[in-house]
């Protein structure tokens, strides 16, 4: 047994019924919800391991404005998020992964995929959360409250730079592809152009050039990206 709770947060109770079968089989312990109210209460009453999410959801709060919500407690925000949705166009699936879910399945989806996809995202997760602060020539990311500094200085970063930022303080001087970073941070089951990466990458950059950290993230021209102190050459 995996001893571990999943929320799972659908609207249709059919679905919600045969997504915790599916579950339970697995080994895993399931609570439910069916709005964005009671799922709240679940979160706070059993701190499941993982949230399944719906993206519709009734009583005038969708799943994405559950999702964002989740983010932005910093009690709440490292619990992983994978929605559940058939909105299944580019621009939603960049909308959920911006507001901080950690994968996204397009229903119709077979209860072996979900599984296997719940198991991928409970790894990264288990990986990215150590409690040991990464240090880097004074930029500092701390995996227990989420927080990244720089010079002692406060860094406000977004939850998808974060989890790139971890990644990337976690296995520094090395060169990545974009569809391996793909695979580290996002999962390899997102289906996401490359071009978002470069959006997150570009982002990153952003929130860390008032800090004169930007020079960190460099591009390693025909392959990818990297997290260096070093010069770029």
């Amino acid at each position: 047994m995996n001893n571990e709770i999943i929320l799972v947060v659908e609207d249709e109770p059919a679905i919600r019924e045969m997504i915790m079968t599916a579950l339970e089989m697995a080994g895993f312990e399931c609570v439910q919800a069916e709005d964005v109210s009671s799922a709240h209460r679940q979160v706070v009453d059993h701190r499941p391991a993982l949230i399944l999410l719906d993206w519709m959801l009734p009583g005038g709060q969708s799943g994405i404005d559950f999702c964002r919500m989740l983010k932005k407690d910093e009690l709440l925000s490292e619990i992983p998020v994978i929605m559940l949705t058939a909105k299944g166009e580019e621009d939603n699936k960049v909308q959920g992964l911006d507001a901080g879910a950690d994968d996204y399945i397009t229903k119709p989806f077979s209860t072996r995929e979900l599984i296997s996809r719940i198991k991928a995202v409970l790894r990264r997760s288990s990986a990215l959360s150590g409690e040991k602060p990464i240090e880097a020539e004074g930029l500092s990311l701390d995996p227990v409250s989420q927080r990244v500094t720089a010079d002692g200085n406060a860094v406000e970063i977004g939850p998808t730079e974060y989890r790139l930022l971890a990644f990337f303080m976690s296995h520094p001087e090395r060169a990545y592809t974009r569809t391996q970073l793909l695979d580290q941070v996002w999962g390899g089951n997102v289906y996401v152009e490359d071009r978002t990466i470069d959006v997150h990458i570009r982002r990153l950059r952003k929130v860390l050039e008032p800090h004169d950290y930007a020079g960190f993230i460099q591009t390693v021209r025909g392959t990818g990206y990297r997290f260096s102190t070093q010069l770029a050459g």
